[in-house]
């Protein structure tokens, strides 16, 4: 929202944004946030993101998330997990992206930073870590990993 005084009266203009990469901007506000040592970090709602984020939560990367509004006003607030200070994820990267999918099968699916991190993956079976896409012998498409 901007506002300007014309006269004597305020306009007020509203400005939406398009967001190009819904899932890289959630990735871009987390970062963003644990660097300046926010407790929280609001992101408009998806199920997609609600599913990423729950598998940050189960995997120990994140405190806690909620679920806040409803219909047009939804969105996920997570709560950030810190260590003595320090952030508890230290890296997040987007690896599939709208421009260029990247899809791994059961065997190229390695682990990230030498089991320390985690990828989420996109398979038929919905989204998971890749140790349980491993464990099921599943492949999909990489959206991001964490470490």
């Amino acid at each position: 929202m901007l506002g300007s005084r014309v006269g004597n009266r305020l306009e007020i203009r509203f400005i939406f944004l398009t967001i190009m990469d819904p899932i890289s901007d959630m990735l871009t506000k987390i970062r963003n946030a644990q660097a300046v040592g926010h407790e929280a970090v609001n992101i408009i709602f998806s199920k997609l993101k609600l599913s990423i984020a729950e598998i940050l939560k189960a995997e120990g990367f994140i405190e806690d998330l909620k679920k806040r509004g409803r219909k047009i006003e939804k969105n996920i607030e997570i709560i950030l997990k810190y260590n003595d200070g320090l952030p508890a994820i230290s890296g997040l990267k987007r690896i599939s992206r709208s421009s260029q999918r990247i899809y791994r099968n059961k065997e190229r699916i390695k682990p990230v930073k030498q089991g320390f991190g985690i990828a989420i993956l996109s398979t038929s079976r919905g989204l998971m870590t890749d140790k349980e896409a491993r464990k099921k012998k599943l492949g999909g498409e990489v959206i991001c990993e964490v470490w």
